[in-house]
């Protein structure tokens, strides 16, 4: 039979996932010779046969891809045969520039690997750096590509004679797991005091380091993707401490529990649910907790959501077999990101030491180096579709698939919840979470990960698009990068950003909603339905919420109170009936200048938003009158609802200014109605959600009907509202309106530079 010889090139996330022993293995199969190795372009493999063995090794590709694998595109080409050659090889893998692979993310330990720490018999029995080709670090531990042990952080970690013959064998599962280590060869751990005083080593380090937290110590731990502050879950006075010295008041904090039943007999978990909790990215996923279910009621006291996650390393894994070892309860650790409030997730020990120093009591650490910081993923079950509240570990760098090729494009992302994006051809590269850019900490990551991802990506943007927002700390970083700028508003990307993850292309309705933007009027905006089109880069606002003054500006959205003052102001209600104004003594001279600058309209701009519509709710209710986390209020006011009540509030439309208006003025009106009527809180706020849904679905009826558009795309954080998010697309679905809703990020300002990017390619096109 005649000798032939096929090759393929294949891109995509193909490195470090198994993708070439599972090759070798497919031709030993076929009984076929040829080669398979690493290159700038992609995977590239050749095999030679007959042409029925050439065609049973591509069934046995097909099968059994790898499920860390991630192809991208398959080119499939012939060659010459090369005469003599006598086996399949994997050849070592080559350098260059402009590679078309992609790094996979960090992935959860798997079976395989729990297994051997559980084996006594085993030589990596409680080891805490176990993996194998189909788990463990891969993104927070590579410089650069290819994906081999040199260009990781394992660099300075030579195999020993064992893990070797392991790492050279195509046929074993640790075959160039490039994080592949031992007791005898890889990192260590060791427990040290708040002044870097060794306690103790290695598995003893785990046993005592367990000691202090069910003695209610705070420890800080080195994880993956950065530190981790811990605690015992079940003391209220652990997590009071732990909330006092992180200065973190009232936001929730994650739970970590040893396995799946230990999880549902702490929340009460959908399906849904448990696929995330269990997938291979472990994020954090939120889900309702069950009713003294034996947690400090402390831990999420704004609502009845918690987020919870499973082990997702092998010292995870160590540390709860050790915590369970003699308790007849599951038990569970507070694991929230080490780092002050503001500052970015801590990575090297040193720093950890020294920034976390007043805050735990004892530091976990290891001498395998982070590179780049990433914090847990978060997200939530929103009627079997995953939303993204927090997308980092897990889940980066896996890129957001476009309609069509393109320039390669930076966005830089806005203030808050601020991430970068660079696009590479047909897609765009979303970075980890970097936070808030209000200190130079966080510019610092910020900075780091731009680099970074040009570095391993190996591109260089032609343009970069920046929020208009003259002040932004990312705006300033475009502005002196010597690139061409592109300012795009705020809520525009948001919109850009939901089409491009969808892959629409031409006119939608976006309906924006979220808490402030400076809209290109110089308002501030957040309750904005927007006409986008990819093709013509036509944008238009075409609605909008009621216009009120933010008191003091920022400081409103600080202090809800000064909100429902600037409805009533706005109404022309003077003072709630019967009862004074404010509803609490301290607030009476605050009071009296909030009143001047309203009456004056002093340091009040103009605002359409929709976050702070609900704030203003919240406080109208005595729900919330300041805040210690961004949408707190809002949190509160969904939280309560009363879903028995079938009541809503209307809230019609009026043409103002050329657009149209949704009257929210009205809607607030109603809620100051019933409160002032003695209405319960939990049913004003149930009238309250259901009537803002009917308002924005009849909003987007009539647009489209103006437009002759009816496709709507949701986007902005207020869309994290459980209640809308799961109640607004049907709503809309009824009325005939094709919804486009985020699928592969947060709906929050995360989505921010996606949208930049989106645009900027989109505006260089000739």
């Amino acid at each position: 039979m005649r000798t032939e010889r096929w090759k393929w090139i294949i891109t995509g996330g193909v490195q470090g996932v198994g993708f070439r022993p599972f090759v070798y293995k497919a031709a030993l199969q076929a009984e076929v010779t040829g080669q398979v190795l690493n290159t700038p372009e992609g995977v590239l493999i050749e095999v030679q046969g007959s042409r029925d063995q050439l065609r049973a090794f591509e069934t046995g590709f097909n099968a059994n891809i790898p499920p860390l694998a991630r192809i991208v595109t398959w080119e499939r080409g012939t060659a010459e045969p090369l005469p003599g050659e006598d086996a399949f090889r994997i050849v070592k893998s080559t350098g260059g520039v402009g590679h078309q692979v992609l790094i996979s993310p960090d992935v959860a330990t798997c079976d395989d690997c729990i297994a051997d720490l559980r084996d006594p018999a085993g030589r990596r029995h409680r080891y805490a750096f176990t993996n194998c080709t189909n788990c463990g670090p891969r993104y927070t531990i590579t410089r650069s590509i290819p994906y081999d042990r040199a260009t990781t952080s394992m660099a300075c970690f030579p195999l020993c004679p064992d893990c070797r013959e392991e790492y050279e064998d195509p046929l074993d599962r640790r075959f160039h797991a490039q994080p592949n280590a031992c007791p005898v060869c890889g990192p260590r751990l060791w427990l040290t005091d708040r002044d870097g005083r060794t306690l103790a080593e290695n598995d003893a380090a785990i046993r005592r380091i367990v000691g202090l937290l069910l003695g209610g110590s705070i420890a800080a731990m080195k994880g993956l993707g950065g530190f981790h502050l811990a605690c015992d879950a079940r003391s209220q006075a652990a997590v009071d401490e732990l909330r006092a010295r992180k200065n973190r008041k009232d936001k929730p904090l994650a739970v970590m529990v040893r396995d799946l039943n230990a999880a549902r007999a702490f929340c009460a978990l959908s399906a849904a649910e448990e696929r995330l909790l269990t997938g291979r990215e472990r994020p954090i996923v939120l889900a309702r907790a069950r009713e003294g279910c034996g947690l400090a009621p402390g831990l999420s006291p704004d609502t009845q959501y918690l987020g919870i996650m499973l082990p997702y390393t092998p010292l995870h894994h160590v540390l709860f077999d050790e915590l369970q070892a003699d308790a007849t309860q599951p038990q569970a650790l507070v694991m929230t990101s080490g780092n002050m409030s503001s500052e970015p997730i801590c990575l090297g020990n040193r720093e950890a030491l020294r920034r976390l120093g007043a805050i735990a009591d004892a530091f976990l650490l290891h001498d395998r180096d982070i590179l780049i910081r990433c914090d847990d993923s978060v997200v939530r079950d929103v009627d079997g579709r995953t939303q993204f509240i927090r997308r980092a570990r897990g889940y980066t760098p896996a890129p957001v698939d476009l309609a069509q090729d393109g320039p390669t494009v930076l966005g830089v992302g806005p203030l808050l919840k601020n991430t970068l994006c660079l696009t590479k051809g047909r897609q765009a590269f979303v970075s980890q979470h970097i936070g808030d850019l209000e200190n130079l900490e966080a510019f610092g990551f910020f900075r780091e990960i731009s680099a970074h991802l040009a570095d391993i990506l190996q591109v260089q943007p032609v343009a970069v698009v920046h929020d208009l927002h003259p002040d932004f700390l990312s705006t300033e970083f475009a502005r002196e990068s010597g690139l061409p700028c592109l300012p795009l508003q705020h809520h525009f990307a948001h919109i850009h950003a939901v089409l491009a993850e969808n892959r629409h292309e031409g006119p939608a309705i976006g309906l924006a909603l979220d808490g402030t933007g400076l809209g290109d009027d110089g308002t501030i905006w957040g309750g904005e339905a927007l006409l986008v089109d990819t093709r013509t880069l036509r944008h238009r606002r075409l609605g909008r919420f009621s216009q009120v003054m933010l008191p003091g500006g920022d400081a409103a959205a600080r202090e809800p109170w000064r909100l429902a003052r600037a409805f009533l102001h706005a109404l022309e209600i003077t003072a709630p009936d019967g009862r004074p104004w404010p509803w609490l003594p301290e607030f009476a001279a605050a009071d009296a200048v909030v009143g001047q600058m309203l009456d004056r309209r002093l340091n009040s701009p103009l605002s359409s938003s929709c976050g702070r519509l609900f704030d203003a709710v919240a406080a109208m209710l005595g729900l919330r009158h300041r805040i210690s986390y961004e949408g707190q209020a809002a949190i509160r006011l969904e939280a309560i609802q009363d879903k028995s009540e079938k009541g809503r509030y209307m809230c019609p439309m009026i043409g103002h200014d050329g657009i149209v208006e949704l009257d929210t003025l009205k809607l607030f009106a109603q809620v100051h109605a019933d409160w002032r009527n003695g209405e319960s809180p939990a049913r004003i706020s149930r009238r309250f959600h259901l009537g803002l849904m009917d308002g924005l679905s009849a909003l987007c009826v009539r647009l489209a009907g103006q437009c002759g558009c009816t496709t709507v795309a949701l986007s902005g954080g207020v869309m994290q509202n459980l209640t809308l998010a799961q109640g607004l697309p049907g709503l809309l679905e009824h009325n005939g309106l094709t919804v486009l809703v985020h699928q592969a990020l947060p709906p929050n300002d995360a989505c921010i530079s996606l949208g930049q990017a989106a645009y900027g390619r989109l505006a260089l096109q000739p």
